[in-house]
């Protein structure tokens, strides 16, 4: 494989949403290939189909495996042989099972380091479910498949906003009981680190959101801030992480106080994503951290509405892999210098005899007598 420029793995998505659309249009223009050499794991047929029905001129080349890849073409790797037949707008469980087998061969691929960063275009997570699936969405699949033992965080990202999530996709009914001291700690940690290491800010301030209204109304519409999210903040800054809060949701977007911080940690889902979405629109990326693997998203579904009509706006895909792209550098800038720390210019310890030499001599005892005698 040519090695020239940062190799992007894309998976196709639901076959009948909006995924190869807005593949397709990111890299119709020729600067993306000076940035990355792009490998789409999908199906060549499929992708015909969706080009002509969009009427779009996006050339790729079909490719059997990763390592065939070459810089400067789109590169389209088949990742099944059945024949799937594409209804636009409508979830069916072809489609499903033609998502997951792009996405389990790219977690095989990535296990063997055959690309370098990963973009995922949506699922529907009902018709993608089976035997090898029985997860809420990609996230949870990524970490199992290639975390390595390590905890996924969900983060939002856009130009001025960054959401991550202390719980994802859970039922409201469940989202109290999910709402530790621990599980609060532990994401805020793992925002706190990739806000260094991907994001490159040196000294995170991070907002910690309450859960319920008016942040508990000093514990009269709920006890979670006073018994769980306070303690949680205080311990983080104990630990030498900048957390502030707890923030109700609705005041803190509403009057812009999100611009003082460099990361917003959500209770839940909607109370994180609903507000982001508002203000990001279509500059707004879906980014795993806490993983070995990069793995970036756009920030919005399958689109079954509009699948097929040609008019879905590519604009969150491209900058999803930029972001995938950004974070490689940032990650490869953040971790080269501790690669290869310089040796040590003196020693901790010393042998008796090296002691002897730098010692402070002791006085003899005829001089303490004569230093006694002279103060006298």
């Amino acid at each position: 494989m040519e090695n020239n420029t940062i190799r992007v793995a894309i998976t196709q998505g639901d076959t009948n949403g909006i995924g190869y659309e807005v593949i397709l249009k990111a890299l119709e223009d020729p600067m993306m290939l000076e940035l990355c050499t792009p490998i789409i794991y999908g199906s060549p047929k499929i992708a015909a189909y969706h080009r002509k029905a969009m009427d779009l001129q996006t050339p790729f080349t079909i490719i059997d495996k990763a390592e065939e890849a070459k810089s400067g073409r789109v590169n389209l790797i088949t990742t099944f042989d059945d024949e799937v037949k594409v209804e636009f707008g409508q979830p069916t469980a072809e489609a499903g099972e033609a998502a997951l087998k792009a996405l389990d061969k790219a977690m095989t691929d990535f296990r063997a380091e055959l690309y370098d960063v990963l973009v995922t275009a949506p699922i529907n997570k009902n018709t993608i479910q089976s035997p090898l699936f029985h997860f809420c969405g990609h996230t949870e699949y990524i970490e199992q498949s290639v975390g390595e033992g390590k905890k996924a965080l969900m983060i939002l990202a856009s130009d001025q906003l960054r959401v991550a999530l202390v719980t994802t996709h859970l039922p409201i009914k469940d989202v109290p009981q999910a709402i530790t001291k621990e599980a609060i700690i532990e994401k805020a940690q793992i925002f706190h680190e990739s806000l260094k290491r991907d994001f490159r800010v040196q000294n995170p301030r991070i907002a910690v959101l309450s859960l319920n209204p008016h942040a508990g109304d000093d514990g009269l519409i709920g006890k979670e801030e006073q018994e769980v999210i306070i303690p949680a903040i205080n311990e983080l800054s104990d630990n030498g992480i900048q957390a502030f809060g707890p923030y109700a949701a609705d005041g803190f977007f509403g009057s812009g106080n999100y611009i003082k911080f460099d990361g917003v940690l959500a209770m839940y889902h909607d109370q994180g994503l609903a507000p982001f979405k508002t203000l990001a629109q279509e500059s707004g990326v879906n980014f795993t951290a806490g993983l070995p693997i990069i793995r970036t998203s756009p920030d919005h579904g399958t689109a079954f509405d509009i699948a097929g009509k040609g008019i879905a706006d590519e604009q969150s895909m491209r900058n999803a892999i930029y972001a995938a792209i950004d974070t490689y550098r940032n990650r490869k800038n953040y971790e080269d210098p501790m690669a290869n720390p310089l040796p040590k210019l003196y020693h901790e310890k010393r042998d008796d005899s090296e002691k002897a030499r730098f010692a402070t001599p002791k006085p003899k005892r005829e001089d303490k007598q004569q230093e006694k005698k002279t103060a006298e």
